[in-house]
């Protein structure tokens, strides 16, 4: 998912998750020629295709990468970039490299009712909110999704609790960094965008509205 509050590509479980089911999907059209899938991924589906057409229907990729008529440079180099980084990584002190695993920070979870301000969550953990954002790396804004009721946001381990009793505390208006503005007859998007000095594109992305909305 992405738009003005959020990109999930940023996000290393889901976008991990995506990629995964994207790759699956490839590997069924190129009937489970990983090569091809590879190639796809990097390239686009539609690519591959056409170039394997041009090469008389043989779906092979490697004479398809022996020269520059079928397939774009970068995809030519993706596929062998992407094996020789499999052999490396199942034996990366062979090759003079030194992998620490890489874990994740331990965390609560908390259902949000609606948006909220990434400071207030910082403030009831106690943490700097750049610790808040970095435990949701898919947020864009000081703020969670307008329309993100039921929104799962990390938050440092054992602070969850605490942060769920102040959000059952406070009012809706008291812990979102969004301004609301009622719309009156007569104005447009630009009008209001003056009005709250604020760009029309994110005025209209912010309340899910198309670019050309009036």
């Amino acid at each position: 998912k992405y738009d003005w509050y959020v990109d999930e590509r940023s996000n290393p479980e889901k976008s991990t998750e995506a990629a995964v089911k994207y790759l699956k999907r490839l590997n069924g059209m190129f009937r489970g020629d990983w090569h091809l899938t590879l190639a796809s991924y990097n390239g686009g589906p539609g690519t591959v295709q056409r170039a394997v057409k041009r090469k008389g229907g043989q779906p092979d990729f490697w004479p398809m990468a022996d020269t520059r008529k079928y397939l774009p440079r970068e995809t030519r180099e993706y596929v062998p970039m992407v094996l020789a980084s499999m052999v490396i990584a199942r034996n990366p002190e062979r090759y003079g490299f030194s992998v620490a695993p890489a874990g994740l920070p331990p965390t609560d979870t908390v259902t949000l009712p609606g948006p909220v301000d990434l400071r207030r969550v910082a403030e009831w953990a106690g943490v700097p909110v750049d610790e808040v954002q970095r435990l949701n790396p898919e947020l864009r804004r000081w703020t969670t999704p307008l329309r993100g009721t039921a929104f799962q946001l990390a938050v440092p381990a054992g602070s969850g609790p605490a942060i769920d009793v102040r959000l059952a505390e406070l009012s809706a208006e008291e812990i979102t960094a969004l301004q609301w503005h009622t719309v009156k007859k007569g104005e447009t998007l630009q009008s209001v965008a003056n009005k709250l000095k604020v760009r029309r594109t994110d005025l209209a992305e912010a309340n899910y509205l198309s670019a050309r909305a009036k």
